[in-house]
């Protein structure tokens, strides 16, 4: 299956179990893995035939700045669960969700969840 691919994108939010998380916020990692046919974009050459990589970034930070949650499982599933919403022609979105600076008193790179979710899961 083709893939259209958000790798590191950035973005400061309140999601956390801890009071000051939600209060202060701080910064999360997003990869975005869209899964969606290609083929008509790559003969016509046309933006019109694809979901635009720039559309998907967009909604995605919308979407997870759009509410606080505890769990970054959450905030995730929110993230892939509003770009099938949004963009009909996608068939699975995987997210992976990194918190660099996670209150965890240990060295590490940074904490994560990845959640997948295809088309057919939606109304589960």
């Amino acid at each position: 299956m083709d893939k259209i691919i958000v790798k590191g994108l950035k973005i400061y939010a309140y999601h956390g179990v801890n009071p000051e998380e939600k209060e202060f916020g701080q910064n999360f990692v997003m990869d975005i893995t869209a899964f969606t046919p290609l083929k008509k974009a790559c003969v016509t050459d046309c933006i019109d035939d694809t979901v635009s990589y720039a559309k998907i970034a967009k909604a995605a930070v919308e979407i997870f700045t759009s509410e606080k949650n505890d769990l970054l499982e959450r905030a995730a599933y929110r993230v892939a669960k509003g770009l099938l919403e949004r963009f009909e022609t996608l068939d699975e979105v995987n997210i992976l969700l990194k918190k660099p600076d996670a209150p965890v008193k240990l060295d590490f790179e940074y904490m994560a969840v990845e959640i997948s979710l295809n088309r057919s899961e939606l109304n589960e």
